[in-house]
């Protein structure tokens, strides 16, 4: 194979695409922004499934790697990606495509998929990512595997009817100590026919760095079923 690039750029299908994907951490180019993304995948097989992780307003791929899911993921057979979104992290010079709390069109996710070659995928979303996983999940469908939401933000743009209409296996995830979004997510959230609930007892808003353990056991299991 020729020298690996971290930068794939967007085109309009997979042609870029091939054995192998990018190196642990690099750049693509999305809608003219500039993100960055980091990865991890299992040494010894073809991954079982792609996972995307997304991210809230104080936190960024970097996340995923300090609690040690990116590797976690990998170590049971999964490749595990995590971007910066725009303007946040390391994709801080990125130009958001929508003001924090409004749905970006699905057409971003859908080009971040592309430009990573993910494939269909389950995509985690935290809290602020909602505003990018909920318009993916209604008009690009077909690119999830799953939905992990973690009380995101957004969910109230959305009907019960619209939601009963996707049949994507669902986890929802809250910590019981988030007395706002966590509560809220979930009555919106809960509209989606294929959906089981993972609650973290004493976490709050991000229940995952409060509950490591029990949100990677969920996780995992959840994951299992999808296989």
């Amino acid at each position: 194979a020729g020298p690996h690039r971290a930068g794939v750029e967007v085109s309009g299908e997979n042609s870029r695409c091939r054995e192998g994907s990018p190196g642990l951490a690099g750049t693509i180019t999305v809608e003219g922004q500039t993100l960055f993304y980091r990865q991890a995948q299992p040494a010894q097989q073809a991954p079982k499934l792609t996972v995307l992780l997304l991210h809230g307003i104080r936190f960024s791929s970097d996340t995923w790697l300090q609690l040690r899911t990116l590797a976690t993921l990998a170590e049971n057979g999964y490749r595990a990606v995590a971007i910066d979104l725009p303007g946040l992290g390391r994709s801080k010079d990125a130009v958001a495509p929508a003001p924090v709390g409004q749905p970006v069109p699905g057409a971003f996710l859908k080009a971040v998929s592309e430009a990573l070659c993910l494939g269909p995928a389950v995509v985690i979303s935290p809290s602020l990512s909602g505003m990018y996983s909920l318009p993916f999940l209604f008009q690009h469908n077909h690119l999830l595997k799953a939905y992990v939401p973690v009380a995101p933000i957004c969910t109230d743009k959305f009907t019960a009817e619209q939601y009963a209409q996707i049949k994507t296996p669902t986890l929802i995830v809250y910590g019981d100590q988030d007395a706002e979004l966590g509560q809220a997510s979930l009555n919106n959230l809960r509209h989606l026919p294929e959906h089981r609930v993972l609650v973290l007892q004493g976490a709050g808003h991000a229940c995952y760095l409060d509950k490591p353990n029990e949100w990677h056991c969920g996780l995992l299991a959840f994951l299992q079923q999808l296989e």
